[in-house]
């Protein structure tokens, strides 16, 4: 056995820089050694009520403090992280409880509009192998009002504040991170403690991160989710960074918080981009931000071009774009800092990695051009264990020489730069036609009048699928549909421009910003 555990991120840090604000959220500012502290008091806390290493215990939080205390509390105590989207409803909940088994159940008691508590409390009710509930308030000593349930506050207050972190393998399994689940049931991705650990790590590389001149880094990327958990917590606390906090992304307090805090490190989906561009006014002070931020990543999905000019011009900063997957830990490709920009790309993978494009159908590779288009294959040091208690399900995705594929659609250029195609799932075929909704949504956004486009295939009689585009409109703008489609028509081929396009006030989209086309009809 060794001695990595993935919880050592926040211990190196509390050791070295012990006085060093680690944590930020609202007037709440905690250093390493606070938060070090805490995390102490819940692994002495779940190893009191029967937690054993290796057991999984779940943790539905938003962007509070109490996340990154539970989170690496779990892990001192040699257990295994399952953290929960904060939108599930109670029988959501309880599947995702009992397919992890999970022991015990960390949870936030929200608001009336975000009734997380209420919904975990349900979730907890229906669930067949978890026996407690903690419930995280806003006031440490009130106590819950969700039945069964205990005072996260109140729980931990006795506990001691020291605590000797489990020792644990490098391939033990640290986090279990649930799909969302866009084809059948979610599945539980595996991560072992080294998968998490090595891509936290890379941020020195990626991201020209340094214990010496840290960082502060927003959150306001739900911590649920792999991007912000390892790019954000996990890569912060690797480097003595400090996290400010925000529960949901809101562009205007987002610039706001960016300019007061000099935030550095600003990580985002394409969709929250496009929030920021459209919330800048005359009491943005652009030149505060961009003055202190030095690096702003996207990630997620595919950035369109348009997007990263307009941010380039206005916030005086190039967005670096990089690829990956829950499966693999996240990060698996990214901008080289020493080259020149490619806008559209996701990089080349990053180092300890490898990517190949294969067939669709197939574990064998494309024949190679700069127009070919494969779907993405990955192995390396963050590649997954594999989906929990589904072994044909990993056998599926990952083969026996350990290359995991991605359901991505992509080309390589000849210097090795990866372009993210579309997913395969998302492809459009009319008339025989191969139509990836991607480049269709990249050419609509170059119209000044769109703001933003979702692409999607719906059923025809006669060409199997009929394109069709969502599109929300600029302020002020009266531009037609019927307008658009002429103008589409003009700019594209004949097979790919949308003969449907619905204007829309907002497109539906998941916790972490992504456009949820599955729910587009």
């Amino acid at each position: 056995m060794s001695a990595l555990n993935l919880a050592s991120l926040l211990e190196d840090s509390a050791r070295l820089h012990p006085d060093r604000e680690a944590v930020v959220s609202g007037p709440t500012r905690l250093t390493y050694r606070q938060v070090d502290t805490a995390a102490n008091q819940v692994a002495n806390l779940l190893i009191e009520r029967g937690i054993a290493p290796g057991d999984r215990v779940a943790l539905m939080c938003p962007n509070v403090p109490a996340f990154p205390i539970v989170y690496y509390g779990i892990l001192k105590a040699g257990a295994v992280v399952v953290p929960l989207n904060v939108l599930l409803k109670g029988r959501e909940v309880a599947y995702h409880l009992d397919d992890s088994e999970a022991k015990a159940l960390f949870a936030f008691e929200g608001t009336d509009t975000l009734p997380i508590g209420a919904e975990a409390g349900a979730g907890f009710d229906q669930a067949d192998t978890c026996r407690h509930l903690f419930v995280v308030t806003s006031d440490p000593s009130a106590s819950p009002s969700i039945p069964d349930a205990e005072a996260f506050g109140q729980a931990v207050a006795a506990q001691p504040h020291t605590f000797a972190s489990v020792a644990t393998d490098e391939d033990d399994t640290a986090v279990i991170l649930y799909t969302s689940g866009t084809t059948g049931q979610p599945k539980g991705a595996e991560l072992r403690h080294r998968n998490m650990r090595d891509n936290a790590l890379a941020g020195k590389d990626l991201f020209g991160c340094d214990d010496d001149e840290p960082d502060t880094y927003l959150c306001v990327l739900p911590l649920f989710h792999s991007f912000g958990q390892t790019t954000i917590q996990n890569g912060a606390f690797a480097f003595g960074g400090t996290i400010v906090m925000l529960p949901r992304f809101e562009p205007g307090p987002v610039l706001e918080t960016m300019e007061r805090e000099s935030v550095t490190v600003f990580a985002g989906v394409p969709t929250m981009y496009w929030g920021l561009l459209g919330a800048l006014d005359e009491r943005t002070d652009v030149g505060t931000i961009a003055k202190s931020l030095r690096l702003a990543i996207s990630g997620g999905s595919a950035l369109p071009v348009e997007i990263h000019r307009q941010v380039a011009t206005q916030l005086g900063v190039t967005i670096a774009e990089g690829y990956g997957l829950s499966e693999t830990s996240p990060v698996t490709s990214f901008a080289p800092r020493d080259e020149p920009p490619r806008p559209g790309s996701i990089g080349t993978p990053i180092p300890g990695v490898e990517m190949k494009l294969i067939e669709p159908d197939s574990w064998n590779p494309i024949e190679w051009t700069p127009d070919a288009v494969g779907e993405i294959a990955v192995r390396g040091h963050n590649v997954m264990k594999g989906y929990f208690r589904r072994p044909d399900a990993t056998a599926a995705v990952i083969d026996p020489d350990g290359w995991f594929r991605t359901g991505d659609l992509a080309r390589r250029d000849e210097d090795g730069y990866y372009y993210i195609v579309d997913r395969s799932k998302d492809l459009i075929i009319r008339g025989g036609f191969n139509v990836y909704p991607r480049e269709i949504e990249e050419v609509l956004v170059l119209h000044p009048d769109v703001s933003l486009a979702a692409v999607i295939g719906v059923p025809h009689e006669s060409h199997g699928e009929e394109i069709k585009a969502f599109v929300i409109l600029q302020p002020g703008s009266a531009l037609t549909s019927g307008e658009l489609v002429a103008w589409a028509k003009q700019e594209m081929a004949s097979y790919k421009y949308p003969r449907i396009i619905e204007l829309v006030t907002g497109l539906p989209m998941t916790a972490t910003g992504k456009i949820l086309k599955r729910e587009l009809t």
